[in-house]
């Protein structure tokens, strides 16, 4: 890396995935430097975070919740900010290397979509923006040079792989964001395979998760995560929003993705050759180390990630998803084949879907029809603008609303 330390703005720092970037920042010994945090709500931990770090600027997207604390603290030099133009601004300001683009939810599509128009270097944690406007933030993407790096650990495993594979190089280092790791540019590639840790309710019959509480829900067996994505990870959609992902951020078809169960969560993903080789990334479920891969690319460092013991006695099980319990799985394959307006739909429907459930409004095995009901329901567009992403996530949250009250 540069001498300089790189400068980086945290879209959602006090969050689980803004978190554990925080715990790279401080083990990078100034390699990073944390110019910006932005948080929606939680105001009490971020004024914690700027005061620890003193970062130039501060940003709650809530104005609400911004009136409601006494920002008198804040480090000397640190600006705060209000309101959602506040993070574009932020997102796309020079004094910012990499944007860590981990809001929760559609919510981070209009920072990622800033940092991407400003052709900055993405850490993309926020998957729902390439299932929602996948095609669209590529393609601006090759416009303006912006790289998007994965910190999804499978698809920055897939990445990961595809780099160990070799690419194109400049000065020594390697400098191909994944938009170039293309199936066009990559005839010997055949196909991706993300795992997935079959959540709470793998082993669980259908009867069983019909009767499935909010508390059943929660307790992932591997991973430590907020409560959409856990929720995400027990319907295995989070499977089925990735796959969309996959697509679009590795030029893929969607015959090209498949997904197998492991419950260990020590295999991120293979990737298979047109020869049947099969290769993968392994390492202990700790996101620290996709994290600091996407902010440090294309070297890589110490990391304060778990390392894998490969001297204790280790076991990988690997079996078939099944796709009559978890039929998001489908879905998630449906909308990768459709493109167009399918996954803003999806995406919104489930982030509604998912609430209802948290809410006790929804029962667990309601979550999947629910979604496929809106989607099914909804006015497909091949070629849709922004705008129209927008006004269809907005509208399939609505049509949630009342399948929930019917």
């Amino acid at each position: 890396m540069s001498s300089q330390p790189r400068k980086i703005a945290i879209l959602g720092s006090t969050g689980s995935i803004g978190r554990s970037t925080l715990d790279v920042v401080r083990h990078s010994g100034g390699k990073l430097e944390v110019v910006a945090l932005a948080a929606n709500r939680s105001v009490d931990e971020l004024c914690r975070q700027a005061a620890e770090f003193a970062p130039r600027f501060v940003i709650v997207a809530d104005a609400e919740s911004a009136r409601n604390c006494d920002w008198s603290a804040l480090p000397a030099g640190t600006e705060l900010l209000v309101g959602e133009r506040a993070v574009e601004r932020v997102a796309a300001d020079p004094a910012v290397d990499v944007v860590v683009a981990a809001v929760v939810g559609s919510a981070g599509l209009v920072g990622t979509w800033a940092a991407v128009k400003a052709g900055k270097t993405i850490a993309l944690a926020n998957k729902e923006t390439l299932v929602m406007a996948g095609p669209q933030v590529m393609r601006l993407a090759a416009e303006t040079g912006a790289k998007i790096l994965p910190v999804d650990s499978e698809h920055s495993a897939v990445f990961q792989l595809l780099e160990a594979r070799g690419g194109p190089a400049v000065g020594g280092a390697r400098s191909s964001p994944p938009l170039s790791a293309c199936t066009s540019a990559r005839p010997d590639l055949c196909r991706i395979i993300l795992t997935a840790s079959g959540g709470p309710f793998r082993s669980w019959t259908r009867s069983e998760m019909e009767r499935a509480t909010v508390a059943d829900a929660l307790a992932h067996p591997t991973w430590q995560m907020g409560q959409k994505i856990t929720i995400d990870s027990a319907t295995m959609m989070n499977k089925a929003l990735e796959i969309i992902e996959a697509r679009w951020l590795f030029d893929l078809s969607p015959e090209q993705i498949d997904v197998v169960v492991h419950p260990q969560s020590i295999v991120h993903s293979l990737v298979e050759f047109v020869d049947g080789s099969v290769v993968a990334q392994l390492s202990p479920p700790d996101m620290k180390l996709p994290i600091q891969y996407a902010l440090t690319w294309p070297e890589r460092c110490d990391s304060p990630a778990k390392k894998l013991d490969l001297a204790s006695r280790l076991r990988l099980d690997f079996e078939p998803p099944d796709e009559d319990r978890f039929p998001a799985l489908a879905l998630g394959k449906e909308v990768a084949a459709a493109g167009g307006t399918a996954g803003a739909v999806l995406n919104a429907a489930n982030e509604a879907a998912v609430a209802g459930f948290l809410a006790e409004e929804l029962s667990f095995v309601e979550i999947v029809p629910a979604c496929r009901s809106v989607l099914e329901a909804h006015p497909f567009s091949p070629q849709p603008t922004l705008d129209e992403l927008l006004e269809l996530d907005a509208w399939a949250r609505q049509e949630i609303s009342r399948w929930i009250c019917a």
